[in-house]
C-alpha cells in the first residue's frame, strides 16, 4: 500500500514537472487588430474616406433636422388657429418627414457600418499573413487578438501590433 502511494506521488510529480516545463517553452503574443487597421497607412486612408462619407451624411441629417424643427415649431405656433383638417394635414406631413428622417439616419448608419466591414475584410487577409509570418519567424505558440477577445490582463511588452503595422506599411 505504501509503495503504491509513493509510485502515484512520483508519477504526479513527474507529470507536474513535465507540464510546467512545456508551458515555459510556449511564447504567447498579443495583437489589437482594430489598432493595426486604424494606424496603418491603408487604414488611415480608408478612415479618411469614411470620415468624408460620414460628414456628408451628417450634413444631410442636420439639414433634415432643421426642417423638422421648423415644421414642428410652425405646427405648435399655428395649431390653435388652424382648422382640424389643416392641423391633421400638417401633422401628417410632419410625421412623414420624421419617418424619412429616421430612415435616413438608419441608412446612413448601415452604410457606414457596411463600409467599415468592407475595409476590415479587405485588409484582414494581408494583415493575417503578416501576423502568421511574425509568429513563425519569432516562434510564437499563440497570438491573441485583444480587440475581439476580452483579456483582463496581458503584458504590453508581448503586444506585436506595432511590428505588424510597420511590416504592413512596408508592403
Amino acid at each position: 500500500m505504501r509503495k503504491n502511494i509513493f509510485v502515484v506521488l512520483g508519477v504526479a510529480v513527474l507529470i507536474f514537472t513535465w507540464s510546467v516545463s512545456s508551458y515555459a517553452q510556449d511564447k504567447i503574443g498579443f495583437i489589437n487588430m482594430r489598432e493595426v487597421i486604424q494606424t496603418s497607412n491603408a487604414g488611415k486612408k480608408a478612415g479618411d474616406e469614411m470620415k468624408r462619407i460620414a460628414d456628408r451624411k451628417q450634413a444631410e441629417i442636420t439639414a433634415m433636422e432643421r426642417e423638422l424643427k421648423a415644421m414642428k415649431d410652425d405646427l405648435d405656433k399655428k395649431s390653435s388657429v388652424m382648422t382640424a383638417s389643416a392641423r391633421a394635414e400638417k401633422e401628417t406631413a410632419y410625421q412623414k418627414k420624421l419617418r424619412s428622417y429616421q430612415i435616413l439616419v438608419n441608412d446612413s448608419n448601415e452604410e457606414l457600418q457596411k463600409k467599415d466591414q468592407e475595409v476590415f475584410q479587405k485588409l484582414m487577409p494581408d494583415i493575417m499573413k503578416i501576423v502568421r509570418s511574425i509568429g513563425e519567424k519569432e516562434k510564437y505558440t499563440l497570438i491573441v487578438d485583444v480587440a475581439t477577445m476580452p483579456v483582463p490582463y496581458f503584458d504590453k511588452s508581448k503586444d506585436i501590433s506595432k511590428k505588424v503595422v510597420d511590416e504592413f506599411n512596408k508592403r
